[in-house]
């Protein structure tokens, strides 16, 4: 069976070794290196801060901004645990916005409506690579004073009106590095701030909130004028997570067109397949691929299934963050009822050539 998902690994690290016996294994010369090769393929100008996971790259976030318990975030349930777990962790009211049933990201004429005093930040999830509705969300924000986050965890390389997410114009962008990612560190995450401030002030929040120009002295010891004034975790990222990440982005353009190869192969083939009522939406965008989308017009497990006895390992992926206890009880959202109903996630990764596939 073709798997839904699979961690990427180059076939060749040849400077491993050496940064294994280097001496030198925490944030340094290839976390620089990975940072500005993300940097370079986004085509962005400002720089990517890499560290040890997507959770650390939230809470980094979280900190940088200084939310406090009881801010309110308007987030998609329709997102992978992974990035809306961290937010109500750190005390943070998780509000639902609904979403757009034919794409499953957030509606925003819908987010509109959840706006209070209390709104510090609207957190847009790109969900399974394909990205939502950029500028009419940036715009929302702008005209009420918030942050907005693009969160594309399981969105590297996806393209916005013919730009890289991370460079289209929204204040803060958030990427997972973890396995089943493109590009994967192991574990690991990114984020990007368009605001300086906030981008110097980051660097330092990921690094205990030291500032490492002055933390020591000429001697080598810990200056005692220098102060830590910010609160600050350790989240730097390693480096033989960093150097991995490295050697993946130089690949990850073949990668990519591999997985649009997929995508097209399934557009060509998926009218076969009477279940499939529709494919995901995708005007203005061009998603990474990480899996093929598409809406179904039977019952969902059933669906699954035919998929899996073609071969074809496919899923439903995320479970609404609805069913979950911990968020707080909200109103049934309709988009989102309507969405998962329908929508399942076929392979389109590149591991596999479709086109050859008999």
């Amino acid at each position: 069976m073709i798997q839904l998902y699979k961690p990427y690994m180059p076939q060749v690290l040849p400077e491993l070794d050496n940064i294994l016996h280097s001496g030198a294994l925490a944030y340094g010369k290839w976390g620089h290196k990975f940072e500005e090769a993300i940097t370079n393929f986004i085509g962005c100008k400002e720089k990517v801060l890499i560290v040890n996971s997507f959770s650390s790259a939230i809470q980094l976030i979280i900190y940088t901004l200084g939310l406090k318990a009881g801010d309110e975030i308007i987030a998609s349930p329709q997102s992978c645990l992974a990035s809306t777990q961290p937010l109500v962790s750190m005390g943070l009211k998780v509000v639902w916005g609904d979403i757009d049933p034919k794409r499953g990201t957030l509606d925003p004429e819908d987010i509109k409506k959840h706006i209070t005093p209390k709104t510090r930040l609207i957190w847009h999830n790109h969900h399974c690579g394909y990205p939502g509705y950029i500028d009419e969300i940036n715009d929302i924000a702008r005209q009420n004073n918030l942050y907005v986050v693009d969160d594309c965890i399981e969105a590297f390389g996806a393209e916005y009106k013919g730009k890289k997410l991370g460079n289209v114009g929204t204040d803060i962008t958030v990427f997972s590095f973890q396995t089943v990612r493109l590009p994967n560190t192991i574990d690991g995450g990114g984020v990007l701030f368009r605001d300086n401030a906030l981008y110097e002030k980051a660097i330092r929040t990921r690094d205990l909130g030291v500032d490492r120009k002055t933390f020591r002295d000429s001697m080598g010891e810990i200056s005692p004028s220098s102060d830590v004034d910010i609160y600050g975790l350790g989240m730097t990222c390693n480096e033989i997570s960093a150097y991995i990440g490295y050697e993946q982005i130089q690949e990850i353009e073949k990668l990519l067109i591999q997985q649009r190869n997929n995508a097209e192969w399934w557009k060509k083939n998926i009218a076969s397949h009477t279940i499939v009522s529709d494919s995901i939406d995708i005007t203005d965008i061009n998603p990474n691929y990480w899996v093929y989308g598409v809406l179904c017009n039977i019952e969902k497990k059933k669906a699954i299934q035919y998929f899996r006895d073609l071969g074809y390992n496919a899923s439903g992926v995320h479970l609404p963050n609805t069913y979950y206890s911990i968020f707080s009880q909200q109103s049934p959202l309709k988009g989102v009822v309507e969405f998962y109903k329908h929508f399942i996630a076929l392979p389109s990764g590149w591991w596999v050539n479709l086109s050859q596939k008999k």
